[in-house]
This record gives structure tokens, sequence and C-alpha cells, in this order.
């Protein structure tokens, strides 16, 4: 770690070992730094990593939203053994590509990245109707639906973005088929919502969003689904669980969202987080397989 932004102490270590859902490891986009305080600029991967397998957290699935992000993600899961990958274009940024008649150049390369080794599932993506105004709903469609070709031809995960537009993805997942295994990211919705997703399988991931006062629906969303479609996440470096939101997030923060959620369920942390670890095996496979070199540093490199 350095000094230039105030990371978070090292919680307590978990007993059980868990796994980061959806993070973003990768450095932001050149010429982004400015006002993006919350990118972990400064926090080279392998530390990030180190300090959560020292809390317990034994793996992550790194997360692409764009071309760039998705090569990375597809790169450093390929070569080091903590981390498996998704790629995807987000949802946000099909409308751009839409509009330079570039999508279906960026939906091939995902399809070949989906074809590397460890990556393990396509995402993020989906529809996000709080950014995308109706103009660019339509190019969130196609590459939403294409996304999802992509995880049942490659037999992967899907990873859904879904923001201010759950009657619209659940639609879609319903007329074009779901992938067998479906992963809300960053579960957003209600026990009403819950209710659809326990209904066809689909297993919702819960950020450090659960632990802020002001989400008692996401509480309730929690009660509401059956605990083997429970998986937890960080979507780091944003989204950091109470008592540090607002600071910057890393996997490492993960012990402070299961807690908070086993307390709410009622239950013992070590069971939740063996049931969340066996689920999220489920999704995606085991991380053991080793690393085909020694990790690059983007950093540097």
């Amino acid at each position: 770690m350095t000094d230039e932004v105030e990371w978070p102490p090292l919680p307590e270590a978990l007993t059980v070992p868990v796994y980061d859902n959806h993070t973003h490891l990768e450095p932001p986009p050149e010429g982004e730094l400015q006002g993006h305080e919350h990118w972990q600029s400064t926090l080279d991967y392998r530390d990030a990593l180190d300090r959560a397998s020292s809390v317990g957290v034994r793996g992550v699935v790194q997360v692409g939203t764009d071309l760039a992000s998705s090569r990375w993600s597809a790169d450093i899961a390929a070569v080091e053994p903590r981390v498996l990958a998704a790629v995807a274009l987000h949802p946000n940024e099909a409308p751009l590509l839409d509009a330079a008649g570039t999508l279906d150049d960026a939906l091939a390369e995902i399809s070949e990245l989906a074809g590397r080794p460890r990556v393990r599932a396509i995402g993020e993506t989906g529809l996000d109707f709080f950014r995308t105004g109706e103009d660019g709903q339509a190019a969130q469609q196609r590459s939403f639906e294409a996304h999802i070709a992509i995880a049942k031809e490659r037999g992967l995960a899907l990873q859904i973005h879904d923001r201010d537009a759950h009657r619209e993805v659940v639609a879609t997942l319903l007329r074009v088929g779901a992938p067998e295994r479906t992963v809300f990211h960053c579960f957003s919705g209600d026990a009403e919502l819950a209710s659809i997703l326990s209904e066809h399988g689909w297993y919702a991931s819960f950020a450090g969003t659960v632990t802020f006062k002001n989400a008692p629906n996401l509480r309730d969303a929690l009660e509401a689904l059956p605990r083997r479609l429970v998986l937890i996440e960080t979507d780091s470096p944003f989204l950091t669980p109470a008592p540090f939101r607002g600071r910057p997030n890393a996997s490492y923060l993960i012990p402070h969202t299961l807690r908070a959620m086993a307390a709410h369920l009622g239950t013992d942390v070590s069971m939740l987080a063996a049931l969340i670890s066996s689920n999220t095996e489920e999704v995606y496979g085991l991380w053991n397989s080793e690393p085909t070199a020694a990790p690059p540093n983007p950093f540097t490199e």
C-alpha cells in the first residue's frame, strides 16, 4: 500500500475463507486518474491480493467492462492463481460502440477472449437505464443478448449489471433463455426480485451496499433468497462496506460485509462463509490451477 489514499485497516481474518465474486483490480484508464479517487491507482493488484489472502479471501473474479479491461483480466487470470476472469462490454459502453460502428467487432473480440484460459464468466453485461437514455437502450439490449449467447455457447457463467432495469433484465432472460449459471452482480433489488431469482435458480451477489443503513430492501432480499443462491463481492474499488463507506474498497474488506450478512441472518459467520464459498465454486469452478508464468506488473510493463 502507499500513503496516497487512506485505506481502511485490515479486518479480523475469517476462519473459513470466501471468494470475492466481482472486483476491478485493473489500473484506471490512462488520463482518468483526476477525480477518480476510488480507483486503485496506487495499489498494485498483487498487493491487493496479498491483503485479501491474509484475511481469508482466497480468490477473486476480476471483471472486465470494456475491451482493454477484459484483455487485462484474461491476461492476469492466466498467470495469477488467485484470479479468475470475466470479460464483457459494460452496458454503458454499448451505445458508444454502436454509435462508432464498432459494437459488432468488439463483441467478436469478447467472444474470442471468452475462450482464454481461466476466463470463467461473461460479465459485466446487462442493462443500465440510470446512465443511458431511451436513445441508447436498443444498443444495450443488442449487446446484452449477444453476451448471453456467448455465455451459453462457451458454457460460462453470466454476470449481470442491472441498474434501474430489473423488469427488462428479467424479461430478456426469460425470452432468450438464461445461461445455466446466472449471477445478478451487486444485487440491487428487493424481496420481490429475490423471489424471481429463487424461482429460476439465479444467483444474487451482495456487495458492501447490504451493510448500508439506507438499504433495508437488500437485507429483505437476503432473507428471502435460498442460501444456495447467495454470493458475496466488493465491486471494488467502489461500494465500501460500513463502517468505512466513502473510502476506497478492496477485496480484503469482504469480512465486514460477510459478518454483517451473517448477523442479519442470525447465523454463524463460518457457516455462511463455507456455504458462500461452495456456491461460488459451483458457479465458476475451482481456482487452484497453476499459473503459466510469473505474474506481470501492469504498472511497469
